[in-house]
């Protein structure tokens, strides 16, 4: 079984207009972190996790999950 966490932290900062370099500045991390952490080559610990959601101010569910998030517009009959 694959370790690997799924995470919307592209989506959240293309809807907010934050670039990888302000995130990583106000999370204090590298900004090359932030990639790795969108293309899922690198799993947040719990406190940066938990940093990242309360930056977007969102549950860290909304951020991370174990399983791959549905497609947006998934679901969606017209």
């Amino acid at each position: 079984m694959s370790e690997h966490v799924h995470n919307r932290i592209a989506m959240l900062r293309a809807e907010r207009g934050v670039s990888r370099r302000a995130l990583s500045e106000a999370l204090g991390v590298h900004y090359q972190t932030i990639g790795y952490l969108e293309r899922g080559e690198y799993s947040p610990s719990l406190f940066l996790a938990l940093k990242i959601a309360a930056y977007f101010d969102v549950p860290v569910e909304v951020v991370f999950s174990t399983e791959p998030f549905p497609r947006l517009g998934s679901g969606l009959a017209g």
